[in-house]
């Protein structure tokens, strides 16, 4: 094997989180499951896994700084000093002896985790819904979205990402989560808002209306002598809260709305009704001194 410090492109003076920073960004890069059609995937992370191996270990990375080991951990022949017994205990028989206790157990490295977009429209979200998701991994798993799921928010599949290494536990898998526009709602934390457009005579004189909410439409009251920014408040017709408990309300904003092409008549009673009944619906002009 190559040196390695230049396999895992570190420096040789590097600290020991350095070294195991960078050996953690390789092995989910680099990781076979990753890369599954090219034939040098497997080899290029078992050879990163060695150099990790062997650079972890303090007392096996000073032996091979030292040039007491050569780069795959093997012990370099040396020649016994004049007059040295045969039985005399080696030096790094204890050191050789750990190693390949260690090497028996195996390095172990949790899987990588693995990031993926799940579109969803607005409905889906306020009223929650399942979607069947393709993994990496070739699964393909039913993905509960909770009511009340918001724009950008992160679902968490446990388990669901990229097998470990040596038995280690597989990564998880990470689903953002993307909610389309409503062409009628919009959303406040856990509330709704809406507009209600309104007829003249609709406003002045009061009626009931129908409203689109995420459960349905419901009929609501509209007040007489409601105006364009008349508010209505729908106790409980907003999104879920988070953990279920409850929901927020949904605004439904009115909006008065004059005939495409007013009559004569209207435009008559207008302007004879105007002249005996003005007021202001705009603060006075101040003049600055």
């Amino acid at each position: 094997m190559r040196d390695p410090y230049e396999v895992l492109g570190v420096a040789r003076n590097a600290s020991q989180e350095e070294i195991k920073k960078t050996f953690r960004q390789l092995a989910r890069e680099l990781h076979p499951d990753t890369d599954p059609d090219n034939p040098w995937a497997e080899s290029r992370f078992k050879d990163i896994t060695a150099a990790y191996d062997l650079l972890s270990d303090p007392q096996t990375r000073a032996a091979y700084d030292r040039g007491d080991v050569d780069a795959n951990g093997n012990r370099k022949a040396r020649r016994a000093p004049p007059g040295a017994g045969t039985k005399a205990k080696r030096p790094f028989d204890d050191f050789f002896r750990q190693r390949s206790a260690r090497d028996k157990a195996g390095i172990k490295v949790r899987g990588a985790n693995v990031d993926y977009q799940l579109k969803i429209d607005f409905l889906e979200a306020a009223r929650g819904t399942v979607k069947r998701v393709g993994m990496t991994t070739g699964k393909h798993l039913e993905v509960r979205v909770p009511p009340g799921t918001r724009d950008g928010q992160m679902l968490r599949l446990k388990g669901q990402g990229m097998p470990g290494l040596g038995g280690a536990e597989p990564g998880d898998a990470l689903i953002e989560i993307s909610v389309a526009l409503h062409p009628q709602f919009t959303r406040k934390d856990d509330d709704l808002h809406s507009n209600l457009p309104v007829t003249l005579a609709e406003a002045l004189l009061g009626t009931k209306a129908e409203v689109a909410t995420v459960d349905g439409p419901v009929v609501v009251g509209i007040p007489a002598g409601s105006n364009t920014g008349t508010m209505l408040r729908l106790k409980g017709k907003g999104l879920e809260h988070a953990g279920g408990e409850g929901r927020g309300d949904h605004y439904v904003t009115l909006q008065v709305v004059l005939p495409a092409k007013p009559d004569d008549d209207l435009v008559a009673f207008v302007k004879k009704w105007s002249a005996k009944h003005p007021y202001e619906v705009r603060p006075r002009k101040v003049t600055a001194e």
